[in-house]
């Protein structure tokens, strides 16, 4: 497939360490490993930090096509705490190079030939006036890619008018339990259940699919009207961080596949969990690990 991811990518500071991250560059990471071909959409500083971040981005295979360097902001800077089970709690930086996104017409038009099967995109990009302008440039593009909205909200760093306006625009939405619970009392909603949320919220903003994930407990999943739930799998976490993002690359690439929506959701799981199991956003990791999990 060829995806267009556009978003943030920064650093993650945990502890005394530094790891490449970002949830549209996680995403891209992982979609590229499972063999897609990824244009991922964002900017960095003229500084240390933007030069290793074209760097990292060369060692995961991902091209920096589109990745500009701007004099105006600092790359992107997070900064990571976490709790006993790994789970992290996120402070971001800014003002930061990804605010200030820039494409030319030349650069949107080679984005969009041959035309992408998917345009990816997030909550926190979306904050920035300037991003914002140029995510709606490429999904308003009619170019008829299946949009991908990976929720996650980050604290301070949506109002519930952007989400939904996100929701609206989306075909296929990944988000977390959490977000899910957050979601319901943003639009002052109460769903029953997971299962309750994914049909009703499916039904008011026509998407294809829906998932949600669980962390350790798995996830739920309704494609195309069938809804499934798939328990995780139990692995040491380093962290979770850009776990949820290994799973959102995961779940489209069962989705384009076509295959069942019980089958997406253990890979998507299995890749997830090996993710988690291992330090940063963007770990190597291969599809014989993620099968070979029990």
């Amino acid at each position: 497939m060829k995806i267009v991811s556009i978003g943030e990518v920064l650093w993650d500071v945990i502890g005394n360490r530094e790891y490449l991250g970002g949830a549209a560059l996680n995403f891209s990471a992982h979609a590229s490993r499972l063999g897609h071909h990824v244009s991922f959409v964002s900017a960095v500083g003229k500084d240390e930090r933007g030069r290793r971040v074209l760097e990292r981005m060369k060692e995961l295979n991902l091209s920096t096509r589109f990745v500009h360097q701007i004099d105006a902001y600092p790359t992107g800077l997070v900064t990571v705490e976490l709790n006993a089970a790994g789970v992290p709690k996120f402070t971001l930086h800014h003002p930061a190079a990804y605010d200030a996104p820039e494409l030319t017409e030349g650069d949107l038009a080679e984005l969009l030939s041959p035309k992408p099967d998917w345009i990816y995109f997030g909550t926190l990009f979306q904050m920035s006036p300037q991003a914002k302008q140029l995510t709606y440039r490429l999904i308003d593009s009619h170019c008829g890619a299946r949009l991908l909205f990976d929720v996650n909200l980050r604290k301070d760093s949506y109002t519930p008018p952007l989400v939904r306006e996100l929701m609206a625009r989306a075909q296929v939405v990944k988000l977390n339990d959490d977000e899910a619970a957050e979601i319901d009392k943003m639009l002052g909603r109460s769903t029953r259940s997971l299962e309750d949320f994914c049909r009703t919220y499916t039904r008011e903003f026509s998407w294809q699919s829906i998932c949600i994930t669980r962390g350790e407990k798995g996830c739920v999943m309704l494609v195309n009207g069938e809804y499934v739930e798939a328990l995780g799998y139990a692995v040491t976490a380093q962290d979770t961080v850009g776990a949820g993002d290994a799973f959102a690359a995961a779940f489209i690439h069962g989705l384009s596949l076509q295959w069942p929506p019980q089958e997406i959701a253990d890979f998507a799981n299995r890749v997830a969990a090996l993710v988690a199991s291992r330090p940063g956003g963007t770990p190597h990791w291969t599809l014989e690990e993620a099968r070979g999990l029990r």
